[in-house]
């Protein structure tokens, strides 16, 4: 019955569009521009295109089904040879009725959003060209419109601008995710019930409606009914599906892609909901869990170790450990709770970002630059500090000290993370606000754990040495791993902000290391004022983040291996080839670790030749928000993300954070 109607009611409002369009010619109602989110990509990449589109007042516009009435609008592509464009990714519509006809619209602003494959060989001009046939109607009149856009692009080096990227971030924000995982429902007569998995602690805002964009699936018009079931949503309503279906499912101006095939679903049970506890106290668990193991990493372990012994000193000569304990605890907390809320506010404003996003500023790697450059001179003893916040001989005593101590051991962790971490910070972007910021708490607190249980319980500061002389020689020690840092540091800046970057970055870090040594040469000979004459110095090694500006260097590709795109692994998933597809950034330590101890090496190379695997790498390092959105859709709030295609399987097998050579042989041989 509904697609009767459907189809009675497209061909009268086509006819009386017609003459519409005859008494008001060159009338469209819709503003509609093709805008690039680079005017200057590069060959082999993917570009973003947006159809803008702005509805005149009193008219709509009709999204991929239109409902009970109405027709989609239809694109025709013309582009140079080579180049390919897949399907529109529409934003999430309005409900319209109108004489009891359920529609589904844009009445305000929207951005429809196409990708564009541009081919390796490009060069030049590249000119792009789309037909548009739409409909676009008012309360009581429809009209037929055309539009014929253009635009030409000039092949280059990618890049975006700010505002271009920012105005994307938006249009993005607009679209709907996908969970990439399948729904049910079930038909009794006329009655149909979906049931859509979502996390019982995911925050969801509004009224729930599924807007199915397969058409005849449901009656449009029919009430539904949207129930929380636990780690479901249930939307019963009335139709006659049949076979696959896909749709959306919207909560405001949140929306989530399903695809719902048949199956069996139990009536809902509303009481179920209040399970969502669950999930968040899992994620803060996971959360508290990756943030103890990131304290064995080489840039968080030198301070920690030395805190630690201080903390023993302190205890020894009837200092206050619980006092330290707490502040260092306190600092880490409350810089993972910045950094949480700021991630969380940015996505709320339409970025896609993840964590760790800081780190794709190289601004943000300059500084962790020069911090971490005056922690490994200051262990080397190059000089000392007597200045709360740097590691010196009593690491920092006090409250004061302790607590910026926890703050810089939070900030310089983040560009590294370990297991548990990547699903606990995943869960916390779809959790609301006060639980994800409980998340990026539990976080701090597992950083903070080893100090807190050795500021707590004497048992475990008895079994550290006593304070001696050995400490000097274990300060030196400790140096090594920061000096490394630094120097991984430095390696990403010239990734980010090329060669001329890189020379700004350690011209900085040599100035400020004099700028210390000069401030410490001066208090070792109680000189009043020691910092004077350094701080014009400081401040100028600090000034230099403004002269630093991003310019990514193209990353070598791995032997035999393809740039990712969605496009490329539909292709060989369609075609039945194993995949493995990994995401990475030049920041992310771990990503790193991993490819050098396990993915680049021979062993691992022949296996997956041998196994003729082909091998996907989606490089996140300046913050792409395609990778960024492909990566949420696998519940992860950044890199590293690994994932393996089976041959003949859609879905993927999400591997550890931690690879091992032994696991991704098994795999290729498989």
């Amino acid at each position: 019955m509904t697609a009767v109607r459907f189809g009675l009611m497209a061909f009268l409002m086509w006819l009386f569009a017609g003459v519409a369009f005859a008494q008001a010619p060159g009338q469209q109602h819709v503003d509609i521009h093709l805008v690039a989110e680079t005017d200057r990509p590069a060959p082999g990449s993917e570009v973003t295109l947006a159809l803008a589109s702005v509805p005149e007042r009193g008219w709509h516009a009709y999204w991929l089904n239109p409902g009970d009435a109405g027709l989609p609008a239809r694109a025709e592509w013309i582009l140079p040879k080579g180049a390919s464009t897949d399907g529109i990714a529409w934003p999430v519509p309005q409900r319209l009725t109108i004489s009891g006809l359920m529609n589904y619209v844009y009445e305000a602003p929207f951005a429809p959003l196409v990708r564009l494959a541009v081919p390796a060989g490009a060069q030049g001009a590249f000119p792009v060209r789309v037909k548009l046939n739409y409909l676009v109607c008012s309360d009581s009149i429809c009209v037929p419109g055309k539009a014929d856009l253009s635009t030409t692009l000039q092949i280059g080096d990618g890049a975006i601008s700010p505002e271009r990227r920012a105005q994307f971030d938006g249009w993005r924000a607009a679209l709907p995710r996908s969970l990439g995982i399948e729904g049910k429902y079930q038909v009794g007569g006329t009655a149909v019930r979906l049931a859509l998995p979502m996390p019982a602690g995911a925050r969801l805002d509004g009224d729930g409606y599924f807007f199915p964009a397969t058409q005849g699936a449901i009656d449009y018009a029919a009430p539904q009914k949207v129930t929380r079931d636990g780690d479901w949503v249930v939307v019963e309503t009335s139709g006659k599906p049949a076979g696959r279906i896909e749709g959306l499912l919207a909560f405001g101006k949140q929306g989530f892609w399903f695809r719902v095939v048949p199956g069996t679903v139990p009536a809902a049970t509303p009481a179920a909901a209040s399970l969502g506890g669950s999930a968040a106290l899992l994620a803060f668990l996971g959360a508290v869990l990756g943030g103890l193991i990131l304290n064995i990493m080489p840039c968080v372990f030198p301070i920690l170790s030395l805190k630690a012994l201080s903390l023993a000193k302190s205890n020894a000569e009837g200092g206050n450990p619980r006092g330290e304990a707490l502040a260092y605890t306190a600092g880490v907390v409350l810089v993972c709770l910045a950094l949480g809320g700021a991630l969380l506010a940015l996505r709320a404003g339409g970025a896609t970002l993840g964590w760790a996003f800081q780190l794709q500023d190289p601004r943000v790697i300059l500084v962790l630059l020069l911090l971490v450059t005056g922690i490994a001179f200051n262990l080397a003893g190059l000089f000392e500090l007597s200045a709360p916040g740097f590691v010196n001989r009593a690491a920092s005593k006090g409250t004061g000290g302790a607590f910026l101590t926890g703050a810089l051991a939070a900030f310089v962790a983040t560009p590294c993370t370990g297991p548990f971490m990547g699903a606990a910070l995943g869960a916390a972007l779809v959790l609301p606000w006060p639980a994800a910021l409980a998340v990026f708490g539990g976080l701090g607190l597992g950083i903070a754990l080893p100090f807190l249980l050795l500021g707590f319980v004497p048992a475990f500061r008895r079994l550290l040495p006593r304070p001696g002389a050995w400490m000097e020689t274990l300060r030196r020690i400790l140096a090594v791993p920061m000096f490394l840092t630094a120097l991984a540091l430095a390696w990403v800046l010239g990734r980010q902000a090329g060669v001329s970057g890189m020379s700004i970055g350690l011209a900085a870090a040599l100035l400020a290391t004099f700028g210390l040594w000069w401030a410490g040469l001066r208090q070792r000979r109680g000189k009043s004022l020691a910092w004077l004459p350094a701080a014009p110095l400081l401040l100028i090694a600090i000034s230099a983040v403004a002269f630093v500006q991003f310019a990514p260097v193209e990353s070598k590709a791995l032997s035999g291996a393809e740039k990712f795109s969605e496009a490329r692994l539909a292709e060989l998933t369609a075609q039945g080839k194993p995949v493995f597809a990994y995401f990475t950034a030049d920041w992310c330590l771990t990503c790193k670790v991993n490819e050098k101890a396990v993915i680049e090496t021979g062993a691992v190379q022949k296996a997956l030749a041998d196994g003729k695997v082909t091998v996907l790498i989606g490089d996140w390092t300046d913050g792409d928000p395609v990778l960024g959105r492909f990566i949420e859709k696998h519940n992860r709030a950044g890199v590293p993300l690994y994932l393996w295609y089976k041959p003949g399987q859609a879905e993927p097998q999400v591997l550890p954070q931690i690879l091992t050579q032994a696991m991704l042989e098994d795999l290729a041989r498989q």
